[in-house]
């Protein structure tokens, strides 16, 4: 049951009714109408404000922080592939199987990971930015069904019902960006907040799990920490983040090979490690 919307224009007359008094008034508003009124606006992952969708907003990231298309493919294909290791050691075994509406069988597994050859994602033209965008298919996290659970709570309470901690939160934060220019730079603000906070730095890190949204905005991120002129000019810090050490980032693959059910992938990431 997707939520469809009137047109904009439509949603602004239709806040006029309640001011028209008279019947003269609520004629006048009938006659303001128009066919391209009607016509409704469909659902869409965009932002709000600016009505850019992600995907947007990360070729436009990508070309701000110098991300190349073979740069995101060949990272994409890392997730993939890293992925698929992962599966095969059985590493991603905490899934609960599914029977879907109509489907015969039950999913037991996440079944979007699929290695490509470098040969097979430059095929794909850009998704968004047509014709000279570097966001393709390939390089975004896909469109998927899910959802994830886990129970958190204080250690002296999980030890009082015996319940044995899997992993311990030291420090969490929040952080709000720019819908325009900074939608998806979420991870560069918040991870020094996070390192402060435990009194720790990037090369202090074993393991390091991030968000894939897109390729271009994952690497946009990873190069923006490592810049002391971003950190400078823009974050208003005395140096930079630090830099991604790759051995340590993101070694069972990410949501381009997973998948991002919205609301889901924060709890997987914190079980990865």
């Amino acid at each position: 049951d997707v939520p469809i919307r009137h047109s904009r224009k439509m949603r602004q007359l239709l806040m006029k009714v309640p001011k028209a008094k008279s019947v003269g008034a609520k004629l006048s508003l009938l006659g303001e109408i128009r066919p391209s009124f009607l016509a409704p606006e469909l659902p869409a992952i965009a932002e709000f404000s600016t009505n850019e969708t992600m995907g947007h907003s990360a070729d436009r990231l990508a070309a701000t922080f110098g991300v190349t298309r073979k740069e995101q493919d060949d990272f994409a294909r890392r997730s993939h592939e890293q992925a698929a290791a992962a599966r095969d050691k059985g590493y991603l075994t905490d899934v609960v199987p599914v029977k879907v509406p109509k489907g015969k069988d039950f999913i037991s597994l996440d079944n979007g990971i699929r290695p490509s050859t470098e040969q097979q994602m430059a095929k794909l033209k850009p998704a968004f930015v047509k014709p000279h965008g570097t966001v393709t298919a390939a390089n975004s996290s896909y469109l998927t069904d899910g959802a994830s659970a886990c129970l958190l709570m204080t250690e002296e309470k999980a030890k009082a019902l015996g319940f044995t901690p899997k992993a311990y939160m030291r420090a969490y934060t929040y952080v709000s960006q720019d819908p325009k220019d900074q939608l998806l730079l979420g991870p560069t603000y918040a991870t020094p907040k996070v390192l402060e906070q435990a009194g720790l730095q990037l090369k202090d890190m074993d393991v390091l799990e991030y968000h894939e949204a897109f390729a271009g905005q994952i690497l946009a991120n990873v190069n923006a920490m490592d810049s002391d002129t971003f950190a400078q000019n823009v974050m208003g810090r005395k140096e930079k983040v630090g830099t991604i050490d790759m051995s340590k980032f993101n070694l069972w693959g990410g949501s381009l090979s997973i998948g991002h059910p919205f609301g889901a992938t924060g709890v997987r990431l914190a079980m990865h490690t």
